[in-house]
């Protein structure tokens, strides 16, 4: 056996070492001491066990389209309530996925929506409560890919349904006099990435997405939403919150083409 030959073992595992502790690293680094200072101005982080819940698939069955379900957990006898909800996917390319503002009289309770998520990672939910305080808690989610996963519809009929709006209502189980609703906003829009290629031109989509909607009862604040490439294809939004009696539901939402589309339905009424 030549030097060559007895060296190619030892040669190998180098080269095996070397390959494996890039893949190491990035599984070690932490984004998110690095996100609280870009999104947060490094403000203190607050345990947030008792405050926001998130709920997520620990395996993502698709991971263009990963539900997500934030939950209030504050006490009804506890005097301070949620103003603000940030979703932060930590490995996304864009990692704060959507910024959730509550409105002061209509006490959401409960926001589910769906998300890409393009890596293994953990996933942040920040509410900001009327202490001025922030409270985190965070879940870890395995799914990679989403944010380039292409399109369920083809152009055209994204296209089509641009802007279209339904509102839909849910029965709950609270006695029939109860004030509080859960209700459904879709919105027909591709919501491109940016991170998407063409099929037929290999070329990348440029990022097309809905980047705010605003919901109201009448005109008093539901809820309102910043969101970006995260957010999934035809935008979803399912909550809950507490009728103020207003006979009109209200959405508006605009996205970086700058389109404006607008909807309102008889709450009584709400139709399709």
């Amino acid at each position: 056996m030549t030097g060559c030959t007895r060296r190619l073992p030892l040669i190998a595992a180098l080269l095996g070492i070397a390959f494996a502790l890039p893949a190491s690293a990035e599984e070690a680094y932490d984004p998110w001491p690095g996100l609280v200072q870009d999104i947060f101005s490094n403000r203190p982080m607050n345990d947030g066990n008792d405050v926001i819940a998130i709920e997520m698939p620990y395996r993502a069955e698709d991971a263009a389209i990963v539900p997500v379900t934030l939950r209030s957990k504050l006490s009804p006898a506890d005097s301070r309530r949620i103003r603000s909800i940030t979703l932060v996917i930590d490995r996304n390319p864009a990692p704060m996925a959507a910024k959730f503002e509550l409105g002061a009289d209509a006490n959401v309770s409960e926001i589910s929506t769906r998300v890409r998520v393009n890596n293994y990672t953990d996933v942040h939910a920040v509410a900001e409560l009327s202490d001025g305080q922030l409270y985190v808690s965070k879940t870890y989610v395995k799914a990679s890919g989403g944010c380039s996963a292409p399109a369920g519809k083809n152009a055209e009929e994204a296209q089509n349904r641009l802007g279209q709006m339904r509102y839909r209502q849910f029965g709950r189980e609270e006695a029939p006099a109860s004030r509080i609703r859960e209700a459904q906003i879709m919105i027909g829009h591709p919501n491109n990435s940016g991170l998407q290629m063409d099929q037929v031109t290999q070329l990348y989509i440029p990022a097309f997405f809905v980047n705010q909607l605003k919901l109201t009862q009448d005109d008093s604040p539901v809820l309102s939403m910043e969101g970006g490439i995260s957010i999934s294809e035809d935008p979803n939004l399912r909550f809950t919150y507490v009728s103020n009696g207003a006979k009109r539901f209200r959405a508006e939402a605009k996205d970086t083409d700058g389109h404006l589309f607008r909807n309102e339905w008889d709450v009584e009424k709400p139709g399709t």
